[in-house]
């Protein structure tokens, strides 16, 4: 009777887990990706962004598509051009830290539109602005100054940004004195122009792998865009 009591327990431990046991993770599908957008649903609220002006289906729509990017570093960027360039629609998150680096202006294609950008290119010449994700790489000397290079991820939509050299770069027409002159920023060829003061740090904070995200409500890109849906 003992020794099969003494089996019954030696059993009975074998099979216990104890509360210092690690039970294995399943690894991420993605090497560098972020967890799965529900750990960052509350960095929205957390940051206050639609305080900011940023909408959360907007926010929602840049995480999703940041899933979907292979080695994304959690520093997202997303240029919201539902909104006019009077307004700060440029936001720079670490998603890591849950921390707002950057909230300013961002400039717009010049034949995308006036104040409020509504009509986006992928065509080379266009000086339009091209939608969607972008995977941000080196950094150059140009005529700008320091330069980000960029890659267009979306077939159609924005994969002729490098050879339409579509990059990040600071440019003296984004600027407050320009709003209160003219009602709105000055307009680039295409490129996400971001203020000299800021473009250096800017540029810095987000270089080599992390993802920049230019949204509209434009029906054919929602529809089309295989980062979305």
């Amino acid at each position: 009777m003992k020794q099969t009591l003494i089996a019954l327990l030696s059993i009975f431990c074998f099979t216990s887990t104890s509360p210092e046991t690690e039970v294995a993770k399943p690894a991420n599908a993605l090497k560098g990706a972020p967890p799965a957008s529900s750990n960052y649903a509350t960095v929205f609220d957390d940051l206050n962004l639609e305080a900011r002006g940023l909408s959360r289906p907007v926010f929602e729509y840049a995480l999703e598509g940041m899933q979907k990017m292979m080695d994304a570093r959690p520093v997202l960027s997303i240029v919201d051009m539902s909104q006019p360039s009077s307004k700060k629609r440029l936001y720079i998150i670490d998603l890591a830290k849950r921390k707002l680096l950057f909230n300013t202006y961002v400039a717009h294609g010049r034949n995308s539109g006036q104040l409020t950008a509504m009509k986006f290119s992928n065509t080379n010449s266009s000086f339009q602005s091209s939608l969607g994700f972008y995977q941000t790489l080196g950094t150059y000397q140009g005529k700008h100054g320091l330069s980000l290079q960029l890659k267009g991820l979306e077939r159609g939509f924005n994969d002729n940004a490098f050879s339409r050299a579509i990059v990040m770069h600071g440019a003296d027409y984004v600027c407050e004195d320009m709003i209160l002159n003219t009602g709105r920023l000055g307009r680039s060829q295409g490129c996400p122009a971001v203020s000299n003061a800021e473009s250096k740090p800017i540029i810095q904070a987000i270089k080599n792998g992390s993802c920049l995200f230019i949204y509209s409500p434009d029906p054919t890109y929602l529809k089309k865009s295989a980062f979305l849906g």
